[in-house]
């Protein structure tokens, strides 16, 4: 079975994860006749703690990205007129 393509944008991948895991987590709560604010803030509370355990290279990816995109070096004055 060859390999699933990765995203580009590593912060898109993280995201996702985090709100999909947030999504079904509060749609149980709901099926389960939870009050919706009590729902949310277990959903909250759940899928954060889920994060920090089991999407750990995600996380550790788009953090990469951001670092590198934060700290790329600045253009010279020279090679923005160059451009």
């Amino acid at each position: 079975m060859p390999r699933l393509k990765t995203m580009k944008n590593p912060l898109l991948v993280y995201t996702l994860a985090r709100l999909g895991v947030f999504a079904a987590i509060l749609t149980i709560l709901l099926l389960l006749h939870m009050a919706p604010i009590v729902a949310v803030v277990i959903a909250t509370m759940l899928s954060f703690s889920f994060s920090l355990i089991f999407l750990r290279k995600q996380r550790e990816a788009s953090s990469a990205k951001l670092y590198e995109t934060i700290n790329k070096p600045k253009k010279s004055v020279d090679e923005k007129a160059e451009d």
